[in-house]
């Protein structure tokens, strides 16, 4: 993939202590509890430091006759077990990755989030797809995205095009745009340059917006329970450097990627932009503009369905029921069609 973006290549850290494993040394059990496995995997140091990522399994079980393999979104880690649990019910091996510095793979040292290029984010995504082919053997491997992690896998697809390691994406809400007033997008574009030589603490001043964790956790106004550490209700601050590597992201897709599978975006039917909840953040995207995402979609590949969910949440897995069992039934859908 041509890129203006570059990535780092230093050594690799160990791995995390304790009765987590590493790379091929085999899984360990996930803080999910039974039935979820865990495999911790080194990656190379970079300016902070020691570097992992977490990969998650649910076996299937009967005999797997293939593979999803999910990727989280900006301030957010793999707790979603019912989406694990649809697709094991299917015959489908589930993995969750849990990208570096987030959730199961964020360390003391680490600023949460942070990186200066979505490229640094290859790595992990290559190694899970290697153990999910080479180590457990499946043939057949459909990439499940959210968010920030839709826009990241839609570039790491384009860059290993021809090879045949994923079958088909999956995109829930991909982060293909910047949800502010055109102006704002304006200035973060004339400004990613500076933005992105900024150090790693100089934060937006853009205020916690609480609406969308509100309207999911428990404790609040929702029926997930999710650890407030690894995805508080006000999210993540945006430092600016990440921000300018989102934006160099999207004007990448933008300008068109040729993604070679067949690719599947659902969005939200409706956007708000909300900072505090109501009500009305239960049954819309309060994060991403909907149309934003529908509009750029076919710039992935050349073989795309956009999916608008009536009712949907920015994370449609995490809609009310009658909602998510149609985001179920679309995913379930296209991979009886097209994979």
């Amino acid at each position: 993939m041509s890129s203006p973006e570059t990535e780092h290549d230093t050594a690799a850290p160990e791995p995390l202590a304790g009765d987590q494993t590493g790379g091929d040394a085999g899984p360990a059990t996930d803080v999910l509890g039974p039935g979820y496995e865990l495999t911790v995997l080194p990656m190379a140091d970079d300016d902070e430091g020691k570097v992992v990522a977490t990969l998650v399994r649910r076996r299937a079980a009967a005999p797997a006759r293939g593979a999803v393999l999910y990727v989280h979104g900006f301030t957010d880690y793999f707790f979603q077990t019912h989406l694990a649990e649809h697709f094991a019910a299917r015959g489908l091996d589930f993995y969750a990755l849990d990208l570096r510095k987030y959730g199961r793979s964020l360390l003391p040292h680490q600023t949460r989030g942070f990186v200066r290029s979505v490229t640094e984010y290859f790595p992990e995504i290559d190694e899970a797809v290697r153990i999910v082919r080479e180590r457990d053997g499946h043939r057949t491997v459909v990439l499940n995205a959210h968010s920030t992690g839709g826009l990241v896998t839609a570039l790491w697809a384009d860059r290993v095009r021809g090879r045949g390691l994923v079958q088909g994406l999956m995109l829930n809400s991909p982060f293909l745009d910047l949800n502010v007033p055109a102006p704002l997008r304006l200035a973060t574009d004339l400004l990613k340059g500076p933005m992105a030589r900024m150090p790693r603490h100089a934060v937006l001043p853009l205020g916690a917006a609480t609406a969308y964790g509100a309207s999911l956790h428990r404790d609040h106004h929702g029926e997930w329970d999710f650890d407030l550490e690894w995805k508080p209700i006000g999210g993540f601050p945006v430092h600016a450097a990440w921000l300018a590597a989102i934006r160099r992201a999207q004007r990448r897709l933008h300008a068109g990627l040729r993604v070679d599978v067949p690719v599947l975006v659902l969005c939200a039917a409706r956007g708000l932009r909300l900072r505090d909840f109501a009500p009305e953040a239960q049954a819309a995207d309060v994060v991403l503009d909907p149309e934003q995402i529908a509009h750029w979609a076919t710039r992935i590949g050349h073989h795309v369905t956009c999916v608008r969910v009536a009712g949907g949440v920015h994370d449609l897995a995490l809609s009310a029921e009658p909602v998510r069992k149609q985001v179920f039934t679309e995913m379930d859908r296209w991979l009886t069609c097209y994979v």
